[in-house]
This record gives C-alpha cells, sequence and structure tokens, in this order.
C-alpha cells in the first residue's frame, strides 16, 4: 500500500495498478486527466473499497422489489424531519470521507457520491433526490460497463451556484483487479476547475 497526498488529504492506495480508463459521454472533452487521477485515487482507498465490498455482501440477495421499496423509502424521507435511512447513509464512514474530499476541494467538487454493485447509495458527501441509481446512465455506463469505465455527462449551469457543472462517473474497481465492484459519481464544478489550470 502507498500513501499520496490529494487536496491536502494523506490517502492510502491499494497496491494494485489502476485500469486504464474507457472515457465516453456527452461531456468526456470538458475534464482533463489530472482530475481523474485524482478521483480514482481517491477511491482506490481503503474505505471506499471495504465499505463498496461489505454493502455488496449485505444486499447480495436484495430482490428488485426490495430495492424499490428502499428507494421509494428515501424518497419520503426528503421531505421528513424523520430520516433515518438518510441518517445512517450520511453518518457512515464512508460519507464522512466523502465530505470531507468535498470541504478540502474548495469548491471543485460539489456533490460525491459511491454506488454498490446494484446501483445503491453506499456513502454520499450530501443529501441525493434517490437512493437507488441502477435506473440511471451515471450507473449502467460505467459500473454495468466494467472496470476502469469512465462516463461524463453533458455539463449544465447551476443558475444558483453561478456555475458549468458535470458529472464524472465512474467503475469503483476492485483493487485486486478482479472488476468493477460499485461506481461513483463526482459532480464537478468546471467554472473552478478552469479557474485552476
Amino acid at each position: 500500500m502507498k500513501k499520496l497526498v490529494c487536496n491536502g488529504l494523506l490517502v492510502s492506495v491499494l497496491a494494485a495498478a489502476l485500469p486504464a480508463a474507457a472515457q465516453t459521454g456527452p461531456g468526456a472533452s470538458r475534464l482533463n486527466a489530472r482530475i481523474i487521477e485524482q478521483v480514482r485515487a481517491y477511491l482506490a482507498t481503503d474505505i471506499v473499497q471495504m465499505s463498496v465490498k461489505d454493502h455488496n455482501l449485505r444486499n447480495l440477495n436484495r430482490s428488485d422489489d426490495e430495492i424499490a421499496e428502499l428507494d421509494d423509502v428515501w424518497r419520503k424521507e426528503t421531505e421528513t424531519k424523520k430520516k433515518p435511512l438518510i441518517s445512517a447513509t450520511l453518518s457512515n464512514p464512508l460519507s464522512a470521507y466523502l465530505t470531507r474530499l468535498q470541504a478540502h476541494s474548495n469548491g471543485l467538487f460539489t456533490e460525491i457520491f459511491v454506488m454498490d454493485d446494484k446501483g445503491l447509495n453506499v456513502g454520499q458527501s450530501t443529501i441525493s433526490s434517490d437512493y437507488w441509481q441502477g435506473d440511471e446512465a451515471k450507473w449502467q455506463k460505467t459500473y454495468a460497463v466494467g472496470a476502469g469505465t469512465i462516463y461524463v455527462d453533458e455539463p449544465e449551469f447551476d443558475a444558483d451556484m453561478k456555475a458549468w457543472l458535470v458529472q464524472l462517473n465512474v467503475s469503483v474497481d476492485d483493487g485486486q483487479g478482479k472488476g468493477a465492484i460499485g461506481a461513483a459519481t463526482f459532480q464537478i464544478n468546471l467554472s473552478e476547475m478552469q479557474r485552476r489550470g
């Protein structure tokens, strides 16, 4: 295991080489290799690897109906005061790590979340509108395609932030070269990225 510093955070990176990225999507030309390498380093850490693998095991036999029910519970919780499922997800160690990454990015990352092999959220830096991403391109065009896959959505202008944002979606790859174990989305502030050069 080697250590490296990313945005002021010391991270332990699994020794296995990261696969070469297959970069696709309408926004693929918007991102530079440095950002992609940085995101890959964040995802190769023990906290991400262990959290996704554990989540995959815990949900191994979960049916499509159970997944739909969990997603429905999450959506309802976004509109109520009591949020047991959301609170449990946002307070887990992976969410704490992702929240810290976002905070230390100084505006570069505006949202981060990691999904398991079924498209369920494992951890996230902010509350998302849904719990299951398996029906969306962010999961279908990364995890479902395989290890080393990157899909970049079309950039969108956020009027509240007054900035162009793009979602960098990547497969979360097993640190031992056995394939994809999940997926992750990093929403990137393109205005901030360009400002940094």
